[in-house]
């Protein structure tokens, strides 16, 4: 780092990314705050600065050895391997600086006194993490799957057991259906639909919940999709419908007279998509057959599909806030809640690299052919099919707080 850069930085003050300490500090303390941004977005730490920025120096021999070998090595877990350097300034004086980015396999923990302790950076300060933010971290990191996490308060009776027979007999040809409800509960145990909670009861996993619930929403606030439609480009103006679709994700189906299975009742997938049909189709200008005036969609029917199955699909289920799909005069935006999850960025999920955070709820909607098999769909589908019909680039927005699909509405519609 140049004199000038360092200077620069050092005006700008502690942050988000950037703290200030005298290298006296004791390694537990250092520790800390490399765990808290190890756990945000990495970050640097200027030994030798003052909280109010001025430049005090270095004085401990050997201080590079003791950054790696007694913090690094001894007090931060998993290991971190970072970047250090000294820039001496006009004075004479030294800073050390010590660089690293954000960590692929949080959370990080500082190891003192026999214990763990996993910090957070809140603005310019680091602090403990909550249980919640724990699991977020652990999530993040591909460790814990919120998926798979007990829901207070359901049984075996909260899940439809019509859509579970259909599921083990005809979609994935499981030889063995259950006979008695302990049998399906230790079958569905196995299977991640359902979990021992801390009470020793047997309670539903999120998973089940929302692939196999009979009424999803009534135990996980933020299950089901919130569907609005404005006359305008913003929420600001007039809203054409504002609900929110509940229910188990996948349908459920059922053997006619004539031994064909025929759908008996959508899931929230099917749902929305009928739902959502009248405000992103205008009609095609042809009559068609029976007389009826045939609809064109302005968005692909699929690109619509396959981003609200990625949303569903790929959502931070510890976050109380619904999937939003929002249908404005001049696009369609589907937000998804949660960041990104072990240092996946947008630039590697457009160039297909895949990371799964619900693993149980994916490999259920690849059996009902939801999901593509190779699980490339921003991809394979919504990209080049938005260049195709639309002449549009759909945007994909990545922050801390969640995953936005935008889908233009230019061009050939």
């Amino acid at each position: 780092m140049l004199r000038s850069e360092l200077l620069e930085l050092i005006a700008n003050g502690e942050s988000s990314g950037v703290e200030f300490k005298r290298d006296d500090i004791r390694p537990e303390q250092l520790g800390k705050e490399i765990v808290a941004l190890a756990n945000f977005q990495g970050g640097i730490i200027l030994l030798g600065v003052e909280d109010d920025g001025t430049i005090s120096g270095i004085q401990r021999e050997n201080l590079q050895e003791w950054v790696m070998d007694t913090v690094f090595a001894t007090k931060v877990h998993p290991m971190i391997l970072p970047f250090y350097e000294e820039v001496v300034m006009l004075d004479d004086k030294r800073v050390a600086i010590i660089s690293f980015p954000q960590g692929t396999t949080k959370p990080y923990v500082l190891g003192h006194n026999h214990r763990e302790e996993i910090y957070i950076r809140v603005g310019s300060v680091s602090r403990l993490a909550t249980r919640e933010q724990q699991a977020r971290l652990f999530a993040s990191g591909g460790i814990l799957h919120p998926e798979i996490l007990p829901v207070a308060g359901t049984s075996f009776a909260s899940l439809d057991l019509e859509r579970l027979k259909d599921y083990l007999k005809n979609v994935i040809s499981d030889p063995e259906v259950p006979q008695s409800d302990g049998d399906w509960i230790r079958r569905l145990s196995g299977m991640g639909f359902m979990t021992t909670a801390s009470d020793n009861h047997t309670v539903c996993t999120i998973a089940g919940l929302l692939l196999f619930g009979l009424t999803p929403r009534k135990f996980i606030r933020q299950a089901g999709i919130r569907f609005m439609v404005f006359e305008g480009t913003t929420k600001k103006y007039k809203s054409l419908t504002d609900e929110v679709v509940d229910g188990p994700l996948v349908g459920r189906w059922a053997m006619d007279e004539a031994g064909s299975r025929i759908l008996v009742d959508h899931g929230v997938i099917d749902t929305l998509s009928e739902r959502i049909r009248p405000f992103v189709t205008i009609d095609a200008g042809e009559i068609g057959e029976n007389m009826r005036r045939s609809k064109k969609w302005i968005y692909p029917r699929e690109v619509i599909r396959e981003s609200v199955i990625n949303a569903i699909a790929h959502r931070d289920w510890t976050r109380f806030v619904d999937i939003e799909i929002t249908a404005y005069s001049d696009r369609l935006e589907i937000n998804s809640p949660g960041a990104l999850q072990n240092s996946m960025t947008v630039e590697k999920m457009i160039a297909g690299q895949r990371s799964p955070r619900n693993p149980i709820i994916v490999e259920v909607l690849k059996d009902y052919g939801y999901v593509d098999a190779r699980g490339m769909g921003v991809r394979t589908k919504i990209i080049p099919l938005m260049r195709q019909y639309n002449q549009t680039e759909p945007i994909f927005e990545a922050t801390d707080d969640y995953l936005k699909t935008t889908l233009p509405q230019r061009g050939g519609v």
